[in-house]
Protein backbone atom coordinates (compact mmCIF):
# COMPACT_ATOMS: atom_id res chain seq x y z
CA UNK A 1 0.00 0.00 0.00
CA UNK A 2 1.55 3.58 -0.93
CA UNK A 3 1.62 5.61 2.50
CA UNK A 4 3.90 8.39 0.72
CA UNK A 5 4.30 10.46 -2.55
CA UNK A 6 6.72 12.66 -3.62
CA UNK A 7 6.83 14.92 -5.84
CA UNK A 8 9.33 16.95 -8.56
CA UNK A 9 8.36 20.61 -7.97
CA UNK A 10 8.89 22.18 -11.63
CA UNK A 11 6.39 20.93 -13.94
CA UNK A 12 5.12 18.26 -11.94
CA UNK A 13 3.63 19.91 -8.87
CA UNK A 14 3.60 23.80 -9.49
CA UNK A 15 3.67 25.58 -12.86
CA UNK A 16 6.62 27.20 -12.47
CA UNK A 17 7.09 28.35 -16.70
CA UNK A 18 5.05 31.17 -16.42
CA UNK A 19 7.38 33.27 -14.32
CA UNK A 20 10.75 31.40 -15.81
CA UNK A 21 9.40 32.55 -19.20
CA UNK A 22 9.63 35.99 -18.02
CA UNK A 23 13.22 36.19 -16.29
CA UNK A 24 14.65 34.32 -19.90
CA UNK A 25 12.79 37.03 -21.73
CA UNK A 26 13.99 39.55 -19.89
CA UNK A 27 17.19 38.46 -20.02
CA UNK A 28 17.18 37.84 -24.02
CA UNK A 29 15.94 41.52 -24.03
CA UNK A 30 18.84 42.49 -21.98
CA UNK A 31 21.51 40.93 -24.71
CA UNK A 32 19.11 42.50 -27.54
CA UNK A 33 17.53 39.14 -28.39
CA UNK A 34 13.88 38.94 -29.24
CA UNK A 35 11.52 37.50 -26.56
CA UNK A 36 11.17 33.92 -26.84
CA UNK A 37 7.61 32.34 -27.39
CA UNK A 38 6.15 30.71 -23.85
CA UNK A 39 5.55 27.21 -25.75
CA UNK A 40 9.63 26.84 -26.55
CA UNK A 41 10.51 28.52 -23.14
CA UNK A 42 7.77 26.05 -21.19
CA UNK A 43 9.28 22.35 -23.11
CA UNK A 44 12.62 23.30 -21.51
CA UNK A 45 11.67 24.60 -17.88
CA UNK A 46 12.19 21.01 -16.25
CA UNK A 47 15.78 21.06 -17.98
CA UNK A 48 17.41 23.54 -15.85
CA UNK A 49 18.98 27.17 -15.87
CA UNK A 50 21.86 25.79 -18.11
CA UNK A 51 19.54 24.66 -21.18
CA UNK A 52 16.92 27.65 -20.59
CA UNK A 53 20.24 29.86 -20.88
CA UNK A 54 21.21 28.01 -23.94
CA UNK A 55 18.00 28.67 -25.12
CA UNK A 56 17.56 32.44 -24.64
CA UNK A 57 21.08 33.73 -25.70
CA UNK A 58 21.98 30.86 -28.23
CA UNK A 59 24.84 30.42 -26.63
CA UNK A 60 27.16 27.12 -26.09
CA UNK A 61 27.22 26.11 -21.94
CA UNK A 62 30.95 25.74 -22.41
CA UNK A 63 31.11 29.48 -23.42
CA UNK A 64 33.74 31.87 -21.19
CA UNK A 65 30.70 34.12 -19.80
CA UNK A 66 28.18 31.61 -19.71
CA UNK A 67 27.93 31.19 -15.94
CA UNK A 68 27.42 34.84 -16.03
CA UNK A 69 24.75 35.29 -17.66
CA UNK A 70 22.90 32.03 -15.82
CA UNK A 71 23.68 33.71 -12.52
CA UNK A 72 22.06 36.62 -14.15
CA UNK A 73 18.51 34.46 -15.35
CA UNK A 74 18.58 32.81 -11.59
CA UNK A 75 18.55 36.55 -10.38
CA UNK A 76 16.12 37.90 -12.61
CA UNK A 77 13.65 34.37 -11.99
CA UNK A 78 14.30 35.33 -7.70
CA UNK A 79 12.68 38.60 -8.84
CA UNK A 80 9.60 36.97 -10.27
CA UNK A 81 9.43 33.71 -8.31
CA UNK A 82 5.91 33.48 -6.99
CA UNK A 83 3.89 36.20 -9.58
CA UNK A 84 2.22 33.82 -12.00
CA UNK A 85 3.13 30.11 -10.41
CA UNK A 86 0.50 27.96 -9.18
CA UNK A 87 -0.33 24.54 -8.06
CA UNK A 88 -1.11 22.77 -11.43
CA UNK A 89 -5.32 22.44 -11.60
CA UNK A 90 -6.40 19.82 -9.41
CA UNK A 91 -3.32 19.67 -7.78
CA UNK A 92 -4.60 21.31 -4.50
CA UNK A 93 -7.41 18.75 -4.73
CA UNK A 94 -5.05 15.96 -4.47
CA UNK A 95 -2.97 16.95 -1.60
CA UNK A 96 -6.04 17.53 0.61
CA UNK A 97 -7.29 13.98 -0.43
CA UNK A 98 -3.79 12.93 0.58
CA UNK A 99 -3.83 14.68 4.04
CA UNK A 100 -7.00 13.87 4.57
CA UNK A 101 -6.07 9.85 4.21
CA UNK A 102 -2.99 9.47 5.94
CA UNK A 103 -0.44 9.72 3.02
CA UNK A 104 2.63 11.70 3.72
CA UNK A 105 3.90 14.17 0.54
CA UNK A 106 7.02 15.87 0.05
CA UNK A 107 9.13 17.55 -2.58
CA UNK A 108 12.46 16.50 -3.90
CA UNK A 109 13.54 18.56 -6.66
CA UNK A 110 16.91 20.14 -8.64
CA UNK A 111 16.11 23.39 -7.67
CA UNK A 112 18.37 24.73 -5.36
CA UNK A 113 17.45 25.76 -1.97
CA UNK A 114 17.69 29.38 -1.86
CA UNK A 115 14.91 29.62 -4.71
CA UNK A 116 13.04 26.31 -3.24
CA UNK A 117 12.15 27.40 -0.10
CA UNK A 118 11.21 31.02 -0.46
CA UNK A 119 8.52 29.62 -3.37
CA UNK A 120 7.15 27.24 -1.32
CA UNK A 121 6.86 29.79 1.55
CA UNK A 122 5.23 31.79 -0.89
CA UNK A 123 2.35 29.34 -2.06
CA UNK A 124 1.99 28.16 1.83
CA UNK A 125 3.00 24.77 0.93
CA UNK A 126 6.55 24.78 3.28
CA UNK A 127 4.76 23.61 6.30
CA UNK A 128 2.41 21.44 4.42
CA UNK A 129 4.98 19.02 2.93
CA UNK A 130 6.44 16.52 5.16
CA UNK A 131 10.22 17.03 3.42
CA UNK A 132 11.68 18.97 1.00
CA UNK A 133 15.03 18.05 -0.61
CA UNK A 134 16.39 20.38 -3.07
CA UNK A 135 19.18 20.23 -5.54
CA UNK A 136 22.10 21.48 -2.89
CA UNK A 137 20.39 19.73 -0.06
CA UNK A 138 23.07 16.63 -1.41
CA UNK A 139 25.98 16.69 -3.00
CA UNK A 140 24.54 14.54 -5.39
CA UNK A 141 21.24 14.73 -7.36
CA UNK A 142 18.76 13.42 -9.64
CA UNK A 143 19.38 11.12 -11.42
CA UNK A 144 21.18 9.97 -8.25
CA UNK A 145 18.33 8.08 -5.88
CA UNK A 146 20.48 9.69 -2.82
CA UNK A 147 17.87 12.97 -2.43
CA UNK A 148 14.71 10.68 -2.76
CA UNK A 149 16.38 8.56 0.01
CA UNK A 150 17.22 11.26 2.51
CA UNK A 151 13.38 12.35 1.40
CA UNK A 152 12.12 9.39 2.85
CA UNK A 153 14.59 9.11 5.83
CA UNK A 154 12.95 12.41 6.85
CA UNK A 155 9.29 11.11 6.11
CA UNK A 156 10.44 7.74 7.75
CA UNK A 157 8.82 5.93 5.17
CA UNK A 158 10.28 2.74 2.55
CA UNK A 159 10.65 3.19 -0.97
CA UNK A 160 8.56 -0.05 -1.75
CA UNK A 161 5.39 1.90 0.02
CA UNK A 162 6.23 4.92 -2.02
CA UNK A 163 5.76 7.20 -5.09
CA UNK A 164 7.91 9.74 -7.00
CA UNK A 165 6.36 11.65 -9.68
CA UNK A 166 8.03 13.50 -12.07
CA UNK A 167 7.69 14.75 -15.28
CA UNK A 168 11.35 14.16 -16.69
CA UNK A 169 13.48 10.84 -17.75
CA UNK A 170 15.73 11.76 -15.05
CA UNK A 171 12.68 11.00 -11.98
CA UNK A 172 11.65 8.15 -13.63
CA UNK A 173 15.21 6.87 -13.75
CA UNK A 174 16.17 8.35 -9.86
CA UNK A 175 12.74 6.94 -8.68
CA UNK A 176 13.62 3.66 -10.08
CA UNK A 177 16.68 3.26 -8.34
CA UNK A 178 15.58 4.09 -5.40
CA UNK A 179 13.17 1.37 -5.03
CA UNK A 180 9.87 3.36 -5.50
CA UNK A 181 6.83 3.27 -7.86
CA UNK A 182 7.41 5.97 -10.57
CA UNK A 183 4.36 7.96 -12.28
CA UNK A 184 5.27 10.39 -15.00
CA UNK A 185 3.45 13.51 -15.49
CA UNK A 186 2.84 13.67 -19.40
CA UNK A 187 0.86 17.59 -18.39
CA UNK A 188 4.33 18.60 -17.50
CA UNK A 189 7.83 20.11 -19.26
CA UNK A 190 8.04 17.71 -21.56
CA UNK A 191 10.35 18.65 -24.46
CA UNK A 192 8.43 17.93 -28.27
CA UNK A 193 11.20 15.12 -29.06
CA UNK A 194 10.72 13.50 -26.13
CA UNK A 195 9.34 10.02 -25.77
CA UNK A 196 8.22 9.35 -22.52
CA UNK A 197 6.16 6.24 -22.96
CA UNK A 198 9.76 4.95 -23.57
CA UNK A 199 10.87 6.53 -19.95
CA UNK A 200 9.72 2.64 -18.69
CA UNK A 201 7.65 4.49 -15.46
CA UNK A 202 5.11 2.53 -13.61
CA UNK A 203 2.29 4.69 -14.07
CA UNK A 204 1.39 7.97 -16.46
CA UNK A 205 -1.19 10.50 -15.72
CA UNK A 206 -2.04 13.30 -18.25
CA UNK A 207 -4.16 14.99 -14.87
CA UNK A 208 -2.72 15.18 -11.21
CA UNK A 209 -6.36 13.73 -9.90
CA UNK A 210 -5.04 10.72 -11.90
CA UNK A 211 -2.73 10.33 -9.05
CA UNK A 212 -5.80 9.43 -6.41
CA UNK A 213 -6.64 6.51 -8.10
CA UNK A 214 -3.11 5.08 -8.44
CA UNK A 215 -2.74 5.18 -4.52
CA UNK A 216 -6.41 3.25 -3.87
CA UNK A 217 -8.40 7.06 -2.86
CA UNK A 218 -11.82 7.22 -4.10
CA UNK A 219 -11.66 10.20 -6.14
CA UNK A 220 -15.56 10.95 -6.28
CA UNK A 221 -15.16 11.85 -2.59
CA UNK A 222 -12.98 14.93 -3.90
CA UNK A 223 -15.41 15.77 -6.53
Amino acid sequence: MIDTVLFDLDGTLLDTAPDIAVALNLLSVEHGRPELDFADIRAQVSAGATALVELGLDIARDAADFNIHRDRLLDLYRGNLSKRTRLFPGMDAVLDAFEANGIVWGICTNKPGWLTEPLLAALDLKTRAACVVSGDTLPERKPRPEPLWHALEICQRKPAQSLYVGDARRDVEAGRAAGMGTVAALYGYIEPDELPREWRADHYIEEPRELLEIVGIDSRVTS
